[in-house]
C-alpha cells in the first residue's frame, strides 16, 4: 500500500523530499505532480518499477518515456540534441513540453522507443518534481499519469489513492494541479516540429 504525504507545492519540505527519493532509490514507484497534472516516476534502469509504469498504463514498446531533468546539462548524457534544439530547450523551459530526442547509449534499451530510437525531456515548471531530481541528482523516468482510455493526465491526489494505492509506493499530495497535456516537441534526427500541441505554447515553430 503506498504511503501518502503531503508535500507544500511552493515550498517543498526538504524532509519530505529526502523521503520521496529514498523510495525511488529503493526501486519504487512514485506519483508527483508536473506542470501538466500528476505522472509516474521511478529511477532509470530499474526494470521493475518500469514493468509496474508500464502495467499501470497498458504501454506497449512503442511508448516515448521521459526523463525530467533540472537542467538541460543533466539530460546530456542521455539525449543527442543539435545546437538548434539546446537553444530551444533553454528557452521553453521549464515549462509544460516534453522534448523528443535521439537517444544515446546511456539510455536502457527498454526505455526507449523501440524503432525511433528516442527518448523525452522533460524540465516542468512545477517546484517538487525540480527538488525530486535536485536531490535525487541524476534524471527521474516518468510517464504521465494518464489512465487506458483517458485524454489527460489525472489532477487529484485523492483520486489517485482510490484507484492505484495498492500499485504504487509513495503518492504524493501536492493538492489538485492543471490536468492537461504537454505540448510534445520532436527534436529527433536534427528536425524540429510540434508532435502534439498541448498547454504549452512555442510561438517560434507556429505557422
Amino acid at each position: 500500500m503506498a504511503q501518502f504525504i503531503e508535500i507544500h507545492p511552493q515550498n517543498p519540505q526538504s524532509r519530505l523530499i529526502y523521503q520521496v527519493v529514498k523510495i525511488v532509490r529503493q526501486g519504487g514507484v512514485i506519483v508527483y505532480p508536473t506542470d501538466s497534472g500528476y505522472a509516474l516516476g521511478c529511477r532509470v534502469g530499474e526494470k521493475q518499477p518500469l514493468d509496474t509504469i508500464k502495467r499501470i498504463r497498458k504501454l506497449d514498446d512503442k511508448h516515448n518515456f521521459s526523463l525530467v531533468c533540472k537542467s538541460l546539462a543533466q539530460s546530456s548524457s542521455f539525449a543527442k540534441l543539435s545546437n538548434d534544439a539546446h537553444r530551444l530547450i533553454k528557452t521553453l523551459t521549464p515549462g509544460p513540453f516534453t522534448f523528443i530526442a535521439d537517444a544515446t547509449k546511456e539510455v536502457p534499451r527498454r526505455m526507449m522507443h523501440a524503432k525511433r530510437k528516442t527518448i523525452g525531456i522533460r524540465i516542468p515548471d512545477n517546484n517538487i518534481a525540480l527538488a525530486i531530481v535536485e536531490e535525487l541528482g541524476e534524471p527521474l523516468l516518468s510517464a504521465s499519469l494518464i489512465l487506458p482510455g483517458e485524454e489527460y493526465a489525472l489532477s487529484d491526489p485523492f483520486e489517485i489513492r482510490e484507484s492505484l494505492e495498492n500499485e504504487l509506493d509513495l503518492i504524493i499530495d501536492a493538492g489538485i494541479v492543471n490536468g492537461e497535456n504537454s505540448t510534445i516537441i520532436s527534436c529527433a534526427d536534427n528536425q524540429v516540429s510540434i508532435v502534439r500541441q498541448g498547454v504549452g505554447v512555442a510561438s517560434m515553430l507556429e505557422n
